[in-house]
């Protein structure tokens, strides 16, 4: 077997996001640390990242941070797992039969195109200002990216392999455990990398609005106290357990689609 050197062009490839990512970040984090000290601005309107990187490290020591992190994390997690199971069993529905299709086609499009965040209020008001309120607008944002792109992937199964099930008289359960799912399922782990995202999103939307416990409600009460630098801490949290959640689909992806174009770059 031919050993590719470290230099060869597809190896040096694979290897420039870490490189140029932690770079990035350097000149990002330099860029702002020079602007605060020459310009004086002050550090209510934007803290030293110095302040913020203090502050962070704070919040990783207080215990009624990880129980707000928890929260968020749960009502992410619930959510997403209901978009899921009726994302993608949905979705399998409405690829396979074209009536359904055409039935519920005027309906999800009407769905898409209003802004689901505006449903937050209407959320609070129905379910409270508990954790199911979260949870639903968790998996509302959540599942019309893996909804669409479960039909997509089911749509997309060959003709001719459909042609192949039907003469050897496969069974329904066969053609989905066989042929439609494994077809699918790049579609669907590109839907669940958009959905956690998204679900992530809606999690925080929800604690905006009310109640006593997650991460949005600490970025509330923190702009509440005029604590900024507290503020840009949180935010930082927020965006790390966000990148946990997006690699996470991505490692899931490597494990049951190893095979796919999308796992071989």
């Amino acid at each position: 077997m031919i050993q590719r050197s470290l230099f060869h062009p597809a190896n040096r490839a694979k290897l420039l996001p870490y490189v140029t990512t932690p770079l990035l970040v350097a000149l990002i984090i330099l860029i702002w640390h020079s602007y605060v000290t020459l310009s004086g601005v002050s550090p209510f309107i934007l803290p030293s990242p110095q302040s913020v990187w203090t502050a962070w490290i704070a919040m990783l020591y207080d215990p009624r941070a990880w129980n707000h992190t928890l929260m968020t994390v749960y009502a992410t997690l619930t959510g997403f797992a209901w978009a899921l199971v009726v994302g993608v069993g949905l979705g399998v529905l409405i690829g396979r039969f074209r009536w359904l299709e055409q039935t519920l086609n005027p309906f999800i499009v009407a769905t898409q195109v209003v802004p689901k965040v505006a449903f937050v209020p209407l959320f609070v008001v129905w379910f409270g200002f508990g954790l199911t309120a979260k949870v639903i607008v968790a998996a509302v944002l959540a599942f019309f990216p893996i909804l669409t792109n479960t039909v997509l992937g089911v749509k997309s199964v060959d003709a001719g392999h459909r042609d192949v099930a039907t003469s050897l008289n496969a069974t329904s359960w066969q053609r989905f455990r066989r042929l439609e799912l494994p077809s699918s399922l790049p579609y669907i782990l590109t839907g669940m990398e958009v959905g956690i995202v998204l679900a992530i999103i809606g999690a925080i939307v929800g604690e905006y609005l009310g109640g006593t416990q997650g991460l949005g409600y600490m970025m509330i009460a923190r702009m509440n106290a005029f604590a900024t630098n507290e503020l840009f801490a949180v935010i930082i949290h927020m965006t790390l357990l966000g990148f946990i959640f997006y690699f996470s689909i991505g490692i899931l992806r490597r494990i049951l689609i190893p095979w796919h174009q999308s796992t071989q770059r």
